[in-house]
């Protein structure tokens, strides 16, 4: 396919996380393709691109074992009728990007169907579900990997893979100005900034918030010019509004509709909850405290399929605890409110994390929309 052919491309992303991820994909593939048509499941960030939207991404916004087994019919009847239609339609390539566990079975279907199938984000088996490889090795033609050491990794299963590095270190510079950010959000140069990350998802929200909130209470007791802001993933504000309100009912946080990249340039460090959002935090240097917090059922499962000592992208990049994490019952409002504090206190300690979080930028910053245009254009071209 030469390089001013049209490409028709079939896509699914899941959340916020995968949305943005698609969208700086979408912005690549039209610098060779500029007439590309894509279409399928996915978000606001995509469909600013062009993107023809099937189905909402928000769909698929579930989490564990539990919230899954509520959803399972509804899921299991859309990805039968999306198979169906982009069995119809035939595009050139189909890129599943992220949600593993829709995605594999739809690309398993559509494989068998005769299309040409690409996975975009490499699924965490080097963290936890190492069993999924051999579901993606029936699923895929090829996998785009964010992190450099994954592609060594699926070769050794017989998984053809490109690490294309993470398109959040080519849109993020290299320095974000504080400054602008806060006159933006309406704060001051010399305020004392907290960002209150909770999750993009509804479930995520409703077992992290609260403790932020308390976290958050706390925290104005011992300093009380703090000043919190929190970005609000799409859907969710009302939710959240409600949770400060019920815990921490005196506290002012200004609560904005998305705008993470703004909310973490703005801050002095981040109380963030563990997913795309920490990586988003560690390529614009700020200091963060990493929590989490789910189901029991969920809990009880996760901590028996997991490989390694880390949860944050942070830390699990670096190979060591460079930020605290503080997961499911060491996720108090005391503690959140101690480690988020003691990165006030400690310059030196914040200068140590920013020089390594230059260096993973570096690492990261790979041309990814180039590169991975470049590994689909050879699937498409097989």
């Amino acid at each position: 396919m030469g390089s001013s052919a049209p490409l028709r491309i079939g896509m699914v992303a899941g959340e916020a996380s995968g949305d943005l991820l698609a969208g700086l994909l979408l912005d690549g593939l039209k610098a060779r393709w500029p007439q590309v048509e894509a279409m399928g499941i996915g978000g606001p960030q995509m469909q600013r691109r062009g993107f023809q939207a099937w189905w909402p991404h928000d769909r698929l916004s579930v989490f564990g074992y539990v919230d899954a087994l509520g959803r399972l019919p509804e899921l299991l009847r859309v990805r039968r009728e999306l198979a169906a239609r982009l069995i119809d339609l035939r595009p050139d390539v189909f890129v599943g990007v992220d949600a593993p566990d829709f995605n594999f079975g739809l690309e398993t279907r559509l494989r068998s169907a005769g299309l040409k199938t690409v996975h975009f984000v490499c699924p965490s088996i080097w963290a936890w579900r190492r069993e999924r490889v051999h579901k993606l090795a029936k699923a895929v033609d090829h996998v785009l990997c964010l992190f450099p050491f994954e592609p060594d990794l699926l070769a050794a299963h017989g998984i053809e893979a490109t690490y294309v590095g993470h398109p959040l270190a080519d849109a993020i510079p290299f320095h974000v100005p504080q400054a602008p950010a806060r006159q933006a959000l309406g704060l001051q140069p010399d305020d004392t900034v907290v960002a209150l990350l909770p999750g993009s998802r509804r479930s995520e929200v409703s077992h992290i918030a609260a403790r932020m909130a308390a976290a958050a209470e706390l925290m104005r007791r011992e300093r009380p010019g703090l000043r919190f802001v929190l970005p609000a993933a799409p859907g969710l504000r009302a939710r959240i509004e409600s949770i400060f309100a019920t815990t921490a009912p005196g506290l002012m946080v200004h609560i904005i509709d998305g705008r993470s990249h703004e909310a973490l340039a703005a801050c002095d460090v981040t109380l963030i909850a563990s997913g795309t959002a920490t990586l988003e935090a560690a390529l614009i240097k700020r200091p963060m405290v990493i929590t989490y917090h789910m189901s029991w059922l969920n809990w009880q499962r996760m901590k028996r399929m997991g490989y390694q000592p880390w949860v944050g992208l942070p830390n699990i990049l670096n190979r060591e605890f460079v930020v605290p994490e503080l997961i499911q019952e060491a996720a108090t409002p005391q503690a959140l409110a101690r480690e988020t504090l003691a990165w006030l206190s400690d310059g030196a300690r914040v200068r140590r994390l920013q020089l390594r979080f230059q260096t993973l930028h570096h690492q990261l910053r790979q041309e990814t929309a180039q590169r991975a245009g470049d590994a689909l254009a050879q699937v498409v071209q097989r």
